[in-house]
């Protein structure tokens, strides 16, 4: 069986590679590596690029030493803005954030492990009016370059709300970018249309979510949004959750074999428009 970790990250200094083997022999056989953000080492190079490829190194260095499958999403952090103002100034932001569009737009085309832009979006904490309007202005202008891609976005925002998902429906909508290529991140159970509008839920794959989003539906996808810090153990969720969750809700019935299919195979082949198999 396939089992698909929609959403972790890993460094280099964390658990790393040891990480995901404890996906592995819990049962994960699939996951998406999403760039780790480091604003500070972009200011140096004046540029995303090599964060991008140090991201798709990684997902190669694990693929050599497990038999997970690995995919990566690359892009420009929303909060990456705040410390590029914080340094420079609020032009040289909008400069970098968008040029960090172009460039993981580029890093889709060239490599067939990085199938998304993300996790991009706005700020998940108060900011002020000009932060939101930059951010949606750098958004916008990331759906462009994903549309050009071909590739889907994942979106990080502030806590989610069907009002949020009509929001970023309609911003989609005004771009020509499929609604349906926008990975809500970090999303609480929210599965029907009349929630999300259209977007696809990626969510946060505690047993209670879970169990919420199955009494409404299959199309969501799930993730722990690991962030593999080693002052932080386990947080958000541990790699292990996602197989665990799964795994013991088709042992109880609460997840049939078919729902667990059409979320770990069916739906991320659509999406991301890959193809899943064992490795």
């Amino acid at each position: 069986m396939l089992i698909f970790d929609n959403h972790l990250h890993l460094r280099r200094d964390g658990r790393y590679i040891e990480a995901i083997k404890d996906f592995e022999k819990a049962g994960g056989t699939h996951c998406v590596l999403c760039q780790y953000p480091q604003p500070e080492k972009v200011l140096e190079k004046q540029s995303y690029v090599p964060l991008y490829q140090d991201t798709l190194t990684m997902a190669k260095e694990v693929q050599q030493q497990t038999k997970v499958k690995m995919f990566i999403t690359v892009g420009p952090y929303p909060v990456d803005y705040l410390f590029y103002c914080e340094k420079k100034d609020r032009q040289f932001a909008l400069t970098m954030m968008k040029q960090g569009m172009e460039e993981a737009k580029q890093f889709c085309f060239d490599h067939e492990l990085c199938v998304a832009i993300g996790e991009i979006g706005r700020p998940h904490f108060p900011v002020d009016e000009q932060v939101i309007q930059d951010a949606n202005d750098i958004l916008r202008y990331g759906m462009e370059q994903a549309k050009d891609a071909k590739v889907p976005i994942v979106l990080h925002t502030e806590s989610t709300t069907p009002q949020q998902c009509r929001e970023l429906a309609n911003m989609a909508k005004e771009v020509g970018f499929s609604v349906e290529k926008l990975i809500k991140h970090y999303a609480p159970p929210l599965i029907t249309f009349e929630e999300n509008a259209g977007l696809i839920p990626s969510v946060l794959a505690s047993k209670k979510n879970i169990e919420i989003a199955l009494q409404k539906g299959d199309r969501f996808l799930m993730e722990t949004d690991y962030i593999d810090d080693l002052n932080r153990p386990g947080a958000v969720l541990g790699p292990k959750t996602v197989p665990k969750v799964t795994c013991s809700f088709l042992e109880r019935g609460i997840m049939s074999e078919q729902q667990a299919y059409n979320i770990h195979c069916q739906l991320p082949e659509g999406i991301y428009d890959i193809t899943l198999e064992e490795r």
